[in-house]
């Protein structure tokens, strides 16, 4: 069942009460898009992990209570991104200096998983490298869109904007990301230009 879609009520109820073949079914759907939302978002692959399992902890205690019909993605995926912001805040305070090298270092591990699977190096670091650049409310639908794999009606729900809102800023962030891509192509054909 995993990778069919959105899992049903159903299976959520009989998840809720402790079906084992249910609840296998709503990890095997989820799990590797949660990974990959929170990979998008910068947490390096052992965070994503701990994070990955500590949302389904939650949704694991929480599930019998769970009663908003039709919007299970929205919540799993709030849930997820509430549990990074909650570690980088954590973080935040305990943050001690380190040397360039190290920050440099951690960068290049945080780099987040993309989309393009099976892209050659050249043209995935590109793209990671765009996305990076465009703002944090273009990435975040970008990111809920394309690796978090929502409809833009549960986009709107859990973003809580209009559909129509939604619909013209993932067409204008996806503007920018095609414009940074083709100026950084350009920049690539100077470049060899200029060697050659």
């Amino acid at each position: 069942m995993a990778g069919d879609g959105p899992v049903s009520a159903e299976t959520l109820a009989l998840a809720a009460r402790g079906d084992a073949a249910a609840w296998k079914s709503i990890v095997g759907e989820y799990s590797g898009r949660v990974y990959g939302l929170l990979r998008s978002q910068g947490a390096n692959p052992e965070l994503a992990e701990e994070v990955t399992q500590s949302v389904f902890c939650t949704v694991a205690a929480k599930l019998a209570d769970y009663e908003d019909a039709g919007r299970f993605e929205s919540w799993l995926f709030r849930i997820a991104m509430n549990r990074l912001r909650d570690d980088a805040r954590r973080k935040r305070r305990h943050a001690k200096p380190v040397g360039e090298g190290e920050v440099l270092e951690g960068l290049a591990a945080a780099s987040p998983a993309g989309p393009a699977r099976g892209a050659g190096d050249e043209e995935l670091t590109a793209l990671r490298s765009a996305v990076a650049r465009l703002s944090e409310t273009d990435r975040e639908v970008i990111d809920l869109r394309h690796i978090a794999g929502m409809s833009f009606k549960q986009m709107s729900e859990h973003l809580g904007e209009p559909l129509g809102t939604l619909l013209a800023r993932h067409h204008r962030a996806l503007a920018k990301l095609r414009a940074l891509l083709e100026g950084s192509a350009a920049d690539s054909r100077a470049e060899e230009a200029r060697k050659s």
